[in-house]
């Protein structure tokens, strides 16, 4: 294995639990939106909300720790708050958490909330020690 390689594996192993619960979060979310697409949700036209979650996945695991809070917080911040705003004013949303006919959309929702929970949990947290560290570096 080369050295880039063997660094990056270390690094993974070198995340905090906040980190490690923020990428499984961001990594269920994009699978729940894929599994949607999948089974038939009109509600995801595009592979861009998958794309954004994964690349905001790989830049916590693998990427500097300055920035890594802040993206493991806001991304999955702005994709929850997207999805209440479309569910209260479409409704669409909580149709999918709701309609037990259509089971892979039902799944594939559930692994969305459960995810985009997970994440913005584990990002606060990932925030919360990057400003205490900041505050004792002080």
């Amino acid at each position: 294995m080369s050295s880039l390689t063997s660094s990056r594996v270390d690094a993974v192993r070198q995340l905090s639990n906040a980190a490690k619960l923020n990428v499984m979060g961001l990594v269920l979310t994009a699978a729940g939106m894929l599994l949607q697409m999948a089974a038939g949700s009109a509600l995801y036209p595009s592979l861009a909300g998958p794309i954004v979650l994964l690349t905001a996945a790989a830049i916590v695991a693998f990427g500097p720790g300055r920035w890594t809070p802040w993206v493991g917080f806001v991304v999955p911040l702005v994709l929850g708050v997207g999805a209440t705003i479309a569910a209260v004013m479409t409704g669409e949303f909580i149709n999918q958490l709701t309609d037990l006919v259509h089971v892979g959309i039902l799944v594939g929702s559930v692994m969305h909330v459960i995810g985009l929970t997970a994440a913005l949990g584990g990002g606060i947290g990932m925030l919360k020690a990057r400003l205490d560290t900041a505050g004792r570096e002080r």
